[in-house]
């Protein structure tokens, strides 16, 4: 089943029939808010707000892990998240779709980044976090709907709430090397490795950060929200493409992401801890 995690501006899907609003409180406490299920162009899928429904939460007070936890309890195995970013690159313009196919995490630690931890280790690979085969999905549903849209591209994760300075856009855009930049995807990516889930991101451009000259093109609140609108317009038309077909099936590396990660011996683990560690093993 495919899980939907909407960003900025989506809290809810236009067109989903909801046959269940779930509540769920995990292991690593609350989701961000309650995780709605039911049928969509005629699939059955699970949608959540990250930010929650009156998009109360900054982007270090998401729970990311309770939200991936809570969309594999309820049957998830894939998950098509939603975004906004900022463009560091010229001809990825406001307006524009890209998918990520790469992360750069440029966080300050203020978030809770691992399952892992606290007598429970592991270590999963993510030298490619991204899902090849449902990216593959996505693209072949932009074509066939013509929508345009920027591939394998690098997304950085800032910390926030504030907007970045013009010498850390131009870090990030030179030194590091990175197409977007957002403030969501980072642990969020990294969690879904953890749980075994396909995980891909579409970013909706909506500024060109700060790096450039002209100042008129910095971000602004007050733009983010004049382009955002018609640019989800285009995501929810690709996603509504996607839900028409049948998903790939996710690699094998992924689906067992964890069988040669985890590294503390089973007969260590207390009842607690072999519980939802099966939940990220399924």
């Amino acid at each position: 089943m495919l899980a939907i995690i909407g960003g900025s501006g989506l809290y809810q899907l236009e067109g989903l029939e909801i046959e269940q609003q779930i509540e769920i409180t995990t292991p690593f406490g609350k989701p961000s808010a309650p995780i709605s299920s039911g049928i969509y162009r005629g699939q059955s899928i699970l949608f959540l707000a990250r930010h929650g429904t009156a998009h109360q939460l900054l982007p270090h007070e998401v729970n990311y892990r309770a939200n991936i936890y809570a969309l594999k309890q309820l049957g998830a195995r894939q998950v098509f998240s939603l975004s906004a970013a900022g463009s560091l690159k010229e001809d990825i313009k406001p307006g524009d779709l890209a998918l990520v196919s790469q992360y750069f995490d440029h966080t300050s630690g203020m978030r809770e980044k691992s399952f892992f931890g606290n007598g429970v280790v592991a270590h999963v690979s993510t030298a490619n976090p991204a899902c090849p085969a449902l990216s593959k999905d996505i693209q072949a549903a932009a074509q066939q709907i013509g929508q345009p849209l920027h591939t394998d591209k690098t997304y950085a994760c800032v910390e926030g709430p504030r907007l970045g300075t013009r010498a850390e856009s131009h870090f990030l855009r030179t030194a590091a090397n990175c197409d977007l930049v957002g403030m969501t995807n980072v642990p969020e990516a990294f969690l879904a490795r953890e749980a075994q889930l396909a995980y891909s991101s579409l970013c909706l451009v909506t500024d060109y950060d700060c790096w450039m000259d002209d100042p008129s093109q910095h971000v602004s609140v007050d733009k983010f929200f004049d382009v955002y609108s018609a640019t989800l317009n285009k995501a929810v038309a690709l996603l509504s493409q996607l839900l028409s077909a049948p998903l790939s099936e996710t690699p094998s590396d992924i689906r067992g992401a964890l069988q040669s990660a985890v590294m503390t011996p089973r007969e260590n683990l207390a009842p607690a801890q072999k519980a939802w560690l099966r939940v990220l093993e399924e």
